[in-house]
């Protein structure tokens, strides 16, 4: 019997994007996932002492995206545990919940230049399938060089190819702010939740 292919894809989504949809759709359909947990981050070892909007908002509109597609899901693997919140520790947390599952980590290409800074990088390494990355026009890494950093890091990746211009949530809450056009750039669903709750304004 074939073991299930299951994606995890972790993040702050403040607010969740087009970008991140197209990564985790593709993802899906290209490395033939099961299934795709989303991950929300409540608070994320690398951001502290910046603002992030309220985890119940963040939640309300991650709903709003991962209705688009029966293969995804959320996960509360981080939500239903106290912080501070690594990838490794979730990792191992989604290892013993799914045992018949190889697990896929998709990260966009910003992640992976970071990844030697992540606790425990060689360890998370290890303990996935595969890392799943979203290439962007403008590569800054040398994947040869941090092979050597986190030994077998080179066979584990996997570059996703998506149609989609560079996009990040601090632009669209930029945007929001200023009052510029990000509609656009998020699901309708998504997009109507940040002006009903007056999302970003201050921020």
């Amino acid at each position: 019997m074939s073991r299930k292919k299951i994606g995890y894809f972790g993040g702050t989504f403040d607010p969740p994007h087009i970008g991140h949809l197209a990564l985790a759709s593709e993802a899906a359909y290209q490395f033939e996932l099961s299934s795709l947990y989303w991950g929300l981050t409540p608070d994320p070892p690398h951001k502290q002492g910046q603002v992030i909007t309220s985890q119940v908002h963040r939640l309300e509109m991650l709903k709003l995206m991962v209705a688009e597609n029966p293969l995804f899901q959320i996960s509360y693997l981080e939500i239903n545990r106290p912080g501070p919140h690594y990838t490794i520790d979730t990792i191992q947390l989604l290892i013993q919940q799914e045992r018949d599952a190889d697990i896929t980590l998709l990260i966009g290409d910003d992640s992976l230049v970071d990844l030697p800074t992540w606790r425990l990088p060689r360890d998370l390494v290890a303990a996935v399938s595969k890392i799943g990355v979203m290439r962007r026009s403008s590569d800054s890494y040398d994947l040869p060089s941090m092979e050597k950093q986190i030994p077998g890091l080179a066979d584990k990746v996997a570059f996703i190819n998506a149609q989609i211009q560079p996009l990040s949530s601090r632009e669209i809450r930029r945007r929001v702010k200023e009052g510029g056009v990000y509609r656009c750039y998020t699901l309708p669903s998504v997009a109507d939740y940040i002006e009903e709750n007056h999302l970003y304004r201050g921020t």
